[in-house]
């Protein structure tokens, strides 16, 4: 019966969901749900795919910059950590299946500090990179990704900060992120580099 009864509060939640909010987004999956509190900036360039879950404390940002309209995708079944920012100023994919844990920082961009005479508040904000994280990546705990790409099913872990792309199926950690496993698919087991 308890079971029945959460069944019933889960679809009651999700539809109550998306009658609320979805005119804020896009797009937004049938099943997708972001726990309150959560921020949305620029929500008409944001798209959410099917059974997505996002705990609270959740910032989607979805602004351009130089009158460019950015894209913020999230691919079906991703799960999101307490916490999560997702900024995007041009192009930021998120696949299938995308695990995150808490306070994960996810961007395509970054503050300009090259003019010394200019404090950095008062600089724009530049596109730096293309984020593209690939289908069933696990990123971990504080996890910072700034203009760089995850490949398929890799693992980033906690605390790591990626700058440069980390290919399918590896796992990555440090500041700045290196791989330090990959996937042997002859052996079929993760071996260290």
């Amino acid at each position: 019966m308890i079971f029945l009864i959460n069944k019933i509060y889960r679809i009651l939640n999700f539809k109550l969901f998306k009658f609320l909010f979805s005119s804020k987004f896009k797009q937004i999956g049938i099943n997708s749900l972001l726990k309150k509190p959560f921020r949305i900036d620029g929500g008409k360039n944001i798209i959410i795919s099917d059974n997505c879950f996002f705990q609270s404390g959740l910032w989607l940002y979805s602004v351009g910059i130089n009158l460019d309209k950015p894209t913020l995708f999230i691919g079906v079944g991703s799960v999101f950590g307490y916490n999560n920012h997702i900024t995007c100023v041009k192009n930021v994919h998120i696949g299938n299946n995308v695990l995150t844990a808490n306070n994960v920082y996810i961007s395509d961009n970054l503050h300009s500090y090259e003019d010394i005479k200019i404090p950095i508040i008062n600089q724009p904000v530049k596109f730096k990179r293309q984020v593209k994280i690939g289908n069933g990546a696990w990123i971990g705990e504080n996890v910072c990704i700034i203009g760089a790409s995850v490949g398929n099913n890799s693992v980033i872990g906690a605390n790591s900060v990626v700058t440069r792309d980390i290919p399918d199926f590896c796992v990555a950690v440090g500041s700045p992120a290196r791989v330090i496993k990959k996937y042997d698919f002859h052996d079929e087991c993760w071996k260290p580099i």
